[in-house]
């Protein structure tokens, strides 16, 4: 009889990618899917546990790593629309390791300094050093994103950013960066019912902006850029992941299995001794 070889499960990442050059449509992703994980939120909970001590071991060595003379690095760049989770993000998942090996940055409105210089400037200052892991909490994608929608500078402006953006991610790879771009997607019912959440809650009034029902009011505006920005600049170098957001517990559960999957993906082992060992615990041993 022949012998019937079980299919491995496809990884999270192939998932959740988007096919490069491919027609983005964002209404067709269920944003309450579960792709990859079954059980509900108690299966999810279980395998995120097993998930963060690997998370924690694949940091540390990539930390090592750049202590040692190693020029790895991980970005991790995420994008949604307000109230899709990004900071809940940082905290949930990038709270399972170590933080000195993590740098975090949330990109705000550009300041009149910032202005003064290529979109792209205020960036390239906020990159990840080797053996670290960088997130951006918003990223260069409000310059096509939020910069278009808002009108705050035209088409002719916005419009060449896709190129320079694909041309600059792939130099980022070339020089040895991991590159993860993750659009958190949200329904504007969940948006709705977040935002008044922030409202009926006082302990989250600082968490809520005029400026947030302004945009929510521009959804439509905000989900056409959002498709430009996936389909002009997922490219096979650096692609995107479209990680369905309306469930928190599956949001936390992806990305932190998006990034074990790349970390795994670099193959770093511990960094060799420099020293002979044996003699320095010997030497040690002696010692007083």
């Amino acid at each position: 009889m022949a012998k019937h070889t079980k299919t491995p499960a496809p990884s999270v990442s192939e998932l959740l990618r988007l096919p490069p050059g491919e027609r983005v449509d964002l209404a067709a992703t269920d944003t309450r899917a579960t792709p990859g994980i079954s059980g509900g939120k108690g299966a999810a909970g279980a395998a995120q546990q097993e998930l963060a001590e690997r998370l924690a071991e694949l940091q540390e060595r990539l930390y090592a790593s750049g202590r040692t003379g190693g020029e790895r690095r991980l970005l991790l760049v995420l994008q949604g629309m307000d109230t899709s989770g990004k900071g809940g993000t940082v905290r949930h998942v990038l709270g399972q390791v170590d933080p000195q090996g993590v740098s975090i940055t949330a990109f705000a409105r550009p300041t009149e300094e910032e202005l003064h210089h290529d979109f792209l400037w205020r960036v390239e200052r906020r990159l990840p050093p080797a053996g670290a892991i960088g997130v951006f909490d918003r990223s260069h994608y409000e310059d096509v994103v939020a910069a278009r929608v808002r009108g705050s500078v035209p088409q002719s402006t916005w419009g060449p950013r896709f190129d320079i953006i694909n041309r600059w991610e792939e130099q980022l790879v070339e020089r040895g960066l991991t590159l993860l771009k993750v659009f958190l997607h949200i329904s504007p019912e969940e948006s709705r019912r977040r935002l008044l959440a922030r409202l009926d809650t006082p302990e989250k009034h600082w968490k809520f902006s005029p400026d947030d029902i302004d945009d929510w009011g521009r959804w439509d505006a905000y989900t056409e850029a959002y498709e430009d920005a996936l389909r002009r600049c997922g490219t096979r170098t650096a692609p995107w992941f479209v990680v369905p957001a309306d469930r928190k517990w599956y949001r936390n559960w992806a990305v932190t299995a998006l990034l074990v999957e790349h970390l795994d993906g670099l193959g770093l082992g511990w960094p060799p001794a420099t020293f002979d060992v044996a003699a320095e615990r010997a030497r040690l041993l002696a010692a007083g």
